[in-house]
């Protein structure tokens, strides 16, 4: 093909892109997280849609004469809701997006779920609950799909890893406001991993998955490569950045705290918090790392507290999607994360300042309840 002038090469490029789509759309998904002009960046939680197949799916736990217009559309109009109020800078999905098992095509049923994240442009981030793998996909089937979508910043796993238990282990980084000193540095990290399904060695060791020695090992070298980078020149810094971490299933240490010392509700029957029935040692990890400053989880759909423990704040979202068991007449909820920087001196965005969250229901309103503050660098350093 003869090329004369820009709009031929223009063209030529289109061409090329469109054969090497894969190539281009995966290029579109890493632009990069970036606090805005105003200092801030918001990340809202999505936790348990259990989307199933739309319209014909009926909803859990509602009044009777909710049930014959309930459905899926429900939660798609919920996380419509959210996305528009909020005006997230980061969706993130903590898990079990999709129940599998009561979908006809889970890959229908997981474009379904996040059909209203990838309309609105705002980039958008999963990891896999113990629901989701639960049809013709398997785990790895499933994120592999997912990370196909528009707008998903999602891994399989991480390419410097060779070997790495699950599936949806990866990392984030925000970069501080554009034109500012923190420009080139990572002030917020934002970590991601597969809490697994259930047990590999259910005879031995019942219930729920863990996260592995492989994927623990992966964190603590991604930590540390994080805070060479941000305490290094230019703009080296004391402490570490910041990170938050998301998985879906809750670490056992969450045992440990009652309505004494957190905020929120714990309403699971039995136990109240339903994780592995091994401690994989990962809480220790974080807490060894010293820069994880908040967890956030899903998996007991009736719990939303957040609770401070060894430095570290263990959060749940709540449920989110209506085809997923609750509470008739306990509103459907959603968690939101505000990271605030630090305003210079002589003008200007710093490093994070503070760290505050709070929860919106599903009602006329959107009631926001429970604002926290989790972190702030005043009280860097409080147990």
């Amino acid at each position: 093909m003869k090329v004369v002038g820009g709009s031929n090469f223009f063209v030529g490029v289109v061409l090329l892109c469109l054969i090497l789509f894969p190539i281009c759309s995966l290029a579109e998904k890493k632009k990069p997280l970036r606090f805005g002009k105003g200092g801030s960046f918001k990340i809202l939680q999505v936790a348990d849609m259990h989307y199933a197949d739309g319209k014909t799916t009926p909803c859990e736990n509602v009044f009777p004469e909710q049930r014959a217009t309930c459905s899926d559309l429900n939660t798609t109009a919920f996380l419509e809701r959210m996305i528009h109020a909020e005006k997230p800078d980061l969706i993130v999905f903590t898990g079990d997006n999709i129940y599998a098992s009561d979908s006809k095509d889970a890959a229908k049923s997981l474009d379904a779920a996040f059909a209203p994240a990838i309309s609105s442009n705002i980039p958008w981030a999963a990891v896999l609950g113990n629901h989701d793998q639960e049809s013709a996909l398997s785990r790895e089937g499933v994120m592999k799909h997912v990370v196909k979508l528009n707008n998903t910043l999602s891994l399989v796993n991480p390419v410097e890893a060779q070997v790495i238990d699950g599936f949806g282990n990866y990392n984030l980084e925000v970069g501080g406001v554009e034109g500012s000193s923190f420009e080139n540095k990572s002030v917020l990290n934002l970590y991601f991993l597969d809490s697994g399904d259930y047990s590999t060695v259910p005879s031995m060791i019942p219930g729920y998955g863990w996260i592995k020695p492989s994927q623990q090992f992966w964190f603590e070298r991604t930590s540390k490569r994080l805070q060479r980078a941000y305490t290094a020149k230019p703009e080296a810094q004391k402490e570490p950045a910041p990170g938050l971490a998301y998985f879906h299933i809750p670490l056992p240490e969450l045992k440990s705290l009652d309505k004494t010392n957190f905020t929120g509700v714990k309403q699971e029957g039995g136990i109240g918090i339903s994780s592995a029935s091994v401690n994989s040692g990962f809480f220790t990890t974080m807490v060894s790392a010293g820069d994880v400053k908040a967890v956030f989880n899903g998996h007991d759909h009736l719990n939303d507290f957040c609770g401070k423990l060894t430095g570290i704040q263990l959060c749940y979202a709540g449920g989110f999607g209506y085809h997923a068991y609750g509470l008739a007449g306990w509103a459907r909820r959603a968690r939101v994360v505000e990271v605030n920087l630090e305003k210079m001196e002589k003008g200007g965005w710093g490093a994070v300042n503070s760290i505050k969250t709070w929860k919106r229901l599903d009602d006329q309103h959107l009631t926001a309840i429970d604002s926290q503050v989790l972190w702030s660098k005043s009280s860097a350093g409080t147990p």
